[in-house]
């Protein structure tokens, strides 16, 4: 597998039970980096999912979409740092004081290096014509309260591309031709996420919920290759 696609790519293990994710991350290592740990599967398996995907090489991305006052967000970022994260997700609508809470927290635990990225606009919101500016404006939120990267989708990148560039964009929503989008409303495809500014792709159903997953991750690297 090429590398520098394989860094470029994180796999969602959006399941809720910790064997299932193991089994499944173990088969993708190959072809992603990063391992994205979100809700369903920390309520189900709590840091011990963290741990297991650090030995499993991995570079985790928890998705936990932390909003609460700023110190309660503080000691958590904190206590998830000292878990091995390399990227803490906190929601941006949130404001400065809690998202520069936020990350001086998570740097204060951290183990290694780790960032927090600052969620935007949910892709499974709908399109409308105020979205960019939102995303712009939290976007520089993110940046003055010393956030490493956003989330956002693939539709605000081009608009957005020239605000705060040093950001990391991080983009789910990821679908290759013929994928059902599910719950989400604002999609692209991997070289449409990329060809738009995304620094990391998020894919999980297209993989996860395939019948072969590695023959589905395989597909989406021979998109990025073309």
């Amino acid at each position: 597998m090429d590398e520098g696609v394989r860094d470029r790519l994180a796999v969602a293990l959006d399941v809720d039970d910790l064997v299932a994710a193991t089994r499944l991350a173990r088969s993708l290592a190959g072809h992603f980096r990063v391992a994205k740990i979100g809700l369903e599967l920390y309520t189900a398996a709590g840091p011990e999912a963290i741990g297991v995907m650090i030995d499993l090489g991995y570079d985790v991305f928890c998705d936990l979409k932390l909003h609460d006052i700023p110190n309660t967000v503080a000691r958590a970022a904190r206590v998830v740092g000292e878990l091995g994260v390399s990227y803490l997700t906190i929601h941006a609508a949130g404001g400065t004081e809690m998202l520069r809470a936020g990350a001086e927290g998570l740097a204060e635990g951290a183990t290694r290096p780790a960032g927090v990225l600052a969620v935007t606009v949910l892709t499974s919101e709908a399109e409308v014509a105020a979205t960019r500016d939102l995303v712009a404006e939290r976007m520089e939120v993110a940046f003055e309260a010393g956030c490493a990267g956003v989330v956002c989708a693939a539709p605000d990148l081009t608009a957005t591309r020239h605000i705060r560039p040093e950001l990391i964009r991080a983009v789910p929503g990821i679908r290759l031709a013929g994928d059902s989008v599910d719950d989400q409303r604002r999609v692209a495809s991997p070289v449409q996420a990329l060809a738009a500014g995304a620094d990391l792709l998020v894919v999980g159903r297209p993989v996860t919920r395939a019948a072969d997953p590695v023959e589905a991750a395989e597909r989406l690297h021979r998109s990025l290759q073309q």
